[in-house]
């Protein structure tokens, strides 16, 4: 513990030297401080509380449902959220469905203590894969009821490495342990653990909810007209640059492109390099015709998952780069889906290239030669897209078992 204590202060202090430079970890640093004074003044010492933590905006999305459904079923408990992250706090430190959102402190045992004290939880969640040392060991200490929600397991993760004792000891903490697959489950279970229970992927549940509260956007509209659209989310610079000869090679197509980040230099060079005019969403109501822009550049946020409640295939950003973001969202409307080589970590998207419904392309070649079929085939767009929907359909239901277990009628 002393050495990964010392790692967590390193840690802090490295953040604060990248704050000179780097705006996200500014945020980060920014956001913690005068952190214990604003929580002892918001925190309603009587209330009971369930807090649910989260590292960013993906974990967020999966623990979503969950704070939702308890707002609805137990309506007797306040919801604390804590966010690692600046990209998860900053764009969801309004949420209206938890009573109280902070950042979360860096993970020294004093903190924790502090922490604990002022918020003193009655059941605390943890989503996905935050493991927190001293905060997972205080409250085992404290006894107080923890559980960690749609969990993956790896064999190359640390609890399987000689030297991850502590980590294993860490699991202890949990009540009950919810985990996506089989294959997680069996891996615990050769560390001793049997308080694993299979109930899938809350995201799915979050997904179905975005489907059926879809938002009607004028603006897409107009761009889209009577044409087929195909819509690629939270793309880096190695997405666009597939895409680019794409849509210069189907002008009778309409593209929307939702970048990750809003750099300024990769949207110039898109506008640049489409041939058949491209225009930024910020800008559209001012555009006369947008009838005749073949490619729409979503610079805002908020809009994507409703976005592809419009298009006919999709592209998900971020396989060259350290993982693809969200397929589920485009899958739940039914879509084809693409995106680049980085995806085996993600078991939705396994999934959904083993049964067909999405396809793992390395080049611009390969990416036009998956299109093309999808295209001129509309059965074949159809049953792929129908696949791609069943498929999310088939595994809705994580949140209402997570929430039963925890807080048993």
């Amino acid at each position: 513990m002393w050495l990964y204590n010392i790692a967590i202060y390193l840690y802090g202090q490295l953040i604060r030297l990248a704050a000179l430079r780097s705006h996200k970890a500014r945020c980060w640093v920014e956001g913690r401080r005068h952190l214990f004074e604003r929580i002892e003044q918001t925190i309603d010492r009587k209330a009971r509380i369930i807090w649910v933590h989260v590292a960013s905006l993906g974990e967020f999305e999966q623990g979503r449902p969950i704070i939702e459904q308890l707002r609805k079923e137990h309506p007797e408990y306040k919801i604390l959220l804590t966010f690692f992250s600046p990209s998860g706090y900053e764009i969801r430190k309004r949420y209206p469905h938890a009573d109280y959102i902070f950042y979360l402190p860096i993970d020294t045992p004093r903190n924790v203590r502090a922490f604990l004290n002022t918020v003193n939880p009655e059941i605390a969640i943890f989503v996905k894969y935050e493991f927190w040392l001293n905060y997972l060991y205080e409250l085992r200490r404290r006894k107080i009821r923890t559980y960690i929600a749609s969990a993956i397991f790896r064999r190359n993760s640390i609890f399987f490495r000689f030297y991850g004792g502590l980590w294993r000891t860490a699991l202890e903490t949990f009540e009950t342990i919810f985990v996506q697959n089989e294959e997680s489950k069996r891996l615990l279970a050769e560390l001793g653990f049997d308080n694993v229970l299979v109930t899938g992927d809350t995201r799915f549940d979050r997904v179905a909810e975005i489907a059926r509260q879809a938002k009607r956007i004028e603006l897409v509209e107009r761009f889209k007209g009577d044409q087929p659209l195909f819509v690629a989310g939270s793309t880096w610079g190695p997405d666009e640059e597939l895409l680019i000869p794409l849509m210069n090679a189907n002008p009778t197509i309409k593209f929307i492109i939702a970048p990750h980040e809003m750099n300024e230099g990769r949207i110039q060079h898109l506008i640049d390099q489409t041939a058949g005019g491209a225009v930024r969403y910020t800008a559209g109501h001012e555009a006369s015709d947008l009838s005749q822009v073949q490619l729409l550049i979503l610079d805002t946020v908020g809009l994507l998952a409703s976005v592809y409640g419009y298009a006919s295939w999709s592209y998900i950003g971020g396989g060259f780069g350290v993982g693809i973001h969200n397929t589920l969202e485009a899958a739940t409307f039914g879509l084809p889906i693409a995106f680049g080589p980085n995806y085996k970590k993600f078991k939705e998207a396994c999934d959904l290239v083993s049964l067909g419904a999405a396809t793992s392309i390395n080049n611009a070649e390969e990416l036009s030669r998956w299109f093309a079929p999808l295209r001129d085939d509309s059965e074949l767009l159809q049953r792929t897209g129908r696949t791609a929907k069943e498929y999310t359909l088939q595994h809705q239901g994580a949140t209402k078992d997570i929430i039963k277990t925890m807080l048993p009628q």
